[in-house]
This record gives C-alpha cells, sequence and structure tokens, in this order.
C-alpha cells in the first residue's frame, strides 16, 4: 500500500535535491501509505515520507496550525511530486512510540496525553467546516455529526478496494456481527452531542511519541475527524485490550477523573464512549476485511458482540 522506495533512492533523491548538507540518512518505521527516512540538513533533523497520496501530507500541514505546546505536530517543510507519488519534508520530533511503554510510563504519560486532547478539543473550528472526516482544504462532508456516525454503514469505494462491504461478506467473519452491533450503535447516537472538535482518530498505531513522559509528537493526521473530542478517549478504551501491558489501567475512569478534575461537564458520557466504540469496531472490520487481517477481524468482531450484547 506504501510507495516502497528503498534507503538508497531516498538518499540520492535528498542528496539531488538539498545537496552535500544531507547526511544521516536512515529508515524509520514504515507507514501503511508512506515509507519514512529520517535525516539531517546541515545539522537539522527532518524526516522525508514518500507516499502515493499527496492529500495525507496537505492534510498534516494544515493540521499544523493548530500546534501549540500541548498539541506538538511537526512542522511540514515541504510537500512535492517525486517518482509514482509525493514526498513530504517535515521536522524531526524525537521520542518513543507510546505503543511500546508499559503501564507504569502509560500512567506517567496519561496527564500530558490529557493535556494534548484538551488543547485539540479547544481548537477553534469554523462553523462551516461539517463533520466526519475532512480534506486537505479543512472541510468535512456531512452536515451533522450524528449523521457522520451513521455514515459507518454505508458501502463505498477506499483506497483498499471498491466495496468493503463485499470484502467483509466473503471471510468467515461475515456481515452479522456488524449488523448487530450497528444496531446497538444506532441506539446511543442520540446521546452524542452536535459539537465539533478536532478529533485526530488514530492515536496508537506509531503516531504519538513521547519522552520524560511528555507528548513530543502527534503525527499522523490523515485519519483526523471533526467531531465529539470523546472520541479521542474511545479510541484508547477500545483498541487497550490490543495492549497487555495496559490491562490494568481503566481509561475510561482516569478520562472522567480528569474532566472532573478541571471542571468540564461531560453528560452522557458512558454512553457516547459505548457509541464511539461501536463505531470504531464497525469501520475496522471494514479495513481488516480489504486487508486480509482475519486474525485482527475476528477478534474486532468479537469485541463489539461483547459490548453490545452488554
Amino acid at each position: 500500500m506504501a510507495t516502497k522506495v528503498d534507503l538508497d533512492t531516498a538518499r540520492r533523491f535528498l542528496i539531488e535535491r538539498y545537496g552535500p548538507g544531507v547526511t544521516g540518512v536512515a529508515p524509520l518505521r514504515q507507514g501503511v501509505w508512506s515509507s519514512a527516512y529520517g535525516f539531517d540538513l546541515d545539522g537539522r533533523p527532518l524526516v522525508v515520507r514518500f507516499g502515493r497520496h499527496r492529500d495525507d501530507f496537505v492534510r498534516d500541514r494544515l493540521a499544523t496550525r493548530y500546534a501549540s505546546s500541548d498539541l506538538p505536530i511537526p512542522r511540514i517543510v515541504e510537500i512535492g511530486d517525486v517518482l509514482d507519488g509525493s514526498f513530504a519534508i517535515s521536522e524531526r520530533a524525537f521520542g518513543t512510540y507510546i505503543d511500546g511503554i508499559d503501564e507504569a510510563g502509560m500512567r506517567r504519560v496519561l496527564p500530558s496525553l490529557f493535556a494534548t486532547l484538551d488543547a485539540a478539543r479547544r481548537v477553534r473550528l469554523g462553523d462551516d467546516a461539517g463533520f466526519g472526516g475532512w480534506d486537505g482544504a479543512g472541510r468535512a462532508p456531512h452536515p451533522t455529526w450524528r449523521a457522520a456516525l451513521l455514515d459507518v454503514a454505508t458501502d463505498k469505494a477506499t483506497r483498499l478496494g471498491p466495496s468493503w462491504r463485499a470484502a467483509l461478506a466473503a471471510t468467515s467473519v461475515g456481515t452479522g456481527p456488524f449488523a448487530a452491533a450497528f444496531e446497538a450503535m444506532t441506539a446511543l447516537v442520540d446521546h452524542c452531542p452536535e459539537e465539533r472538535h478536532l478529533v485526530h482518530s488514530d492515536l496508537l498505531h506509531f503516531n504519538v511519541l513521547v519522552a520524560d513522559d511528555r507528548v513530543t509528537a502527534v503525527l499522523d493526521w490523515g485519519s483526523s475527524i471533526y467531531g465529539d473530542f470523546l472520541f479521542d478517549v474511545a479510541w484508547l478504551t477500545f483498541w487497550a485490550p490490543w495492549y497487555p501491558a495496559w490491562s490494568r489501567i481503566d481509561f475510561a475512569h482516569e478520562a472522567a477523573e480528569h474532566y472532573r478534575s478541571i471542571g468540564l461537564a461531560v453528560p452522557y458520557f458512558e454512553e457516547r464512549l459505548r457509541c464511539y466504540e461501536f463505531y470504531i469496531g464497525l469501520a475496522s472490520q471494514g479495513w481488516y476485511a480489504q486487508t486480509g487481517e482475519i486474525a485482527n477481524l475476528e477478534r474486532t468482531a468479537t469485541r463489539i458482540l461483547e459490548r453490545a450484547t452488554r
């Protein structure tokens, strides 16, 4: 899925573009949609990514307008076209991916992580920005947040194929768990407020760097949406079982305590979280079906069925 650019090609491209000041070119973690390399330019640490989808890089550049000390987003230096796709040069942030820290480390990071989510919640978006996934111009397609949520059941072409529903129906899991969970989700949608916030919508999966118990970078805004800020909390509560080191952390409780500590009223907290967990599980089933990750598909279907029968 990612544009495959090997180390020699990346080094040659950078030297041809920026000259002999380029040193230390080295591979970074491979993303789903891009290949990344760290390098120094006249001693300045940068990152180059190569990918087929230029709009992902454009969204990252747009997201930097919201960067702050609590919401650190690496600045995009340049975007251009190369090979069979595009490239983006950005400032380099350092740290450990949040996915790899242990329970004690995560507990120490939580205050900074919640401060990051608070900073995203406070971002001021235009009244005409829409809801759901936004594009490089900062516009989302849905007139309401509830419409954006219910759209999870709409079969449509994705980057992976013409129909996620057909792919799901062809697996051993089938569409039954999806239908049951969607019915449960629709019963909760009316508890969700029509409020528009900046939501990252992919906090795990190697998109957050931390160092010294603080968030140092929030990467990859390609999945970002406009909607209820609790969606990012649901991302943690839904995927937590995939991280055994965090098994004793109750993210929902920790989030609720945080909001109480800052005096923020969050009506229907549990109902909203559960609704967004259903959405995350529903959307992920289509993804796993199209990528052929059957073990994750089965586990996700089981998890949302368990939630639906509570």
